[in-house]
């Protein structure tokens, strides 16, 4: 199977919300898979899922969020705050569904109320705080955030950490739980023999 769960790339002409966007509906995709799945196949999808959230938030806690929190017009503060506050939550439904297992009683439905929670959490920031980049941030400005985000992504933590989700937080602790987290991932993979 190929590895869905590696963060969808920017090209050269497209910006950090067309990123945004592509890596939305990655995820999106994501989760129509592990629901839909069953054994290995729902195990790998699971484990891509959990790397491309985990990248994919921290990316958006230490550029995105912080940018947003400085745009004109109000609200950006309250706008964020509600975007890490579910983020927050979803990390830790995240920990308890790796913790149980794909097998685990409960994880249908936990998975199904993590994709609603996830989805949701991505309209609010396609509806409210995407546009509002777009109108504020100028267009080559948009397109090296997207390099940025990229650049985030790799040396993301590949597992949810609930207490590193501010751009602080994650460039104070994220190298570190990024080097653990690769680790424990290396350990993990089975050996092709």
């Amino acid at each position: 199977m190929p590895d869905t769960g590696t963060p969808a790339t920017a090209g050269p002409e497209e910006d950090v919300v067309d990123l945004l966007l592509a890596q939305h509906a990655q995820i999106e995709q994501l989760f129509l898979l592990v629901i839909g799945s069953t054994g290995d196949t729902r195990r790998e999808a699971f484990d891509d899922l959990v790397k491309l959230l985990a990248a994919h938030e921290t990316a958006e806690e230490e550029v995105i969020h912080p940018l947003s929190r400085t745009l004109p017009g109000g609200g950006g503060d309250a706008m964020v705050d509600d975007r890490l506050e579910e983020e927050r939550q979803a990390k830790e439904t995240l920990q308890t569904l790796i913790a149980g297992g794909v097998d685990a009683d409960g994880f249908d439905t936990g998975i199904i109320l993590l994709r609603d929670a996830v989805l949701t959490h991505a309209r609010y920031e396609e509806r409210y705080e995407f546009p509002r980049l777009r109108q504020h941030v100028p267009a080559d400005r948009l397109r090296s955030l997207a390099t940025a985000v990229g650049a985030a992504e790799v040396t993301a933590p590949t597992r949810p950490h609930p207490s590193a989700q501010s751009a602080k937080g994650n460039l104070a602790v994220g190298p570190a739980l990024a080097v653990i987290d690769r680790v424990r991932d290396a350990v993990r993979k089975p050996s092709a023999s």
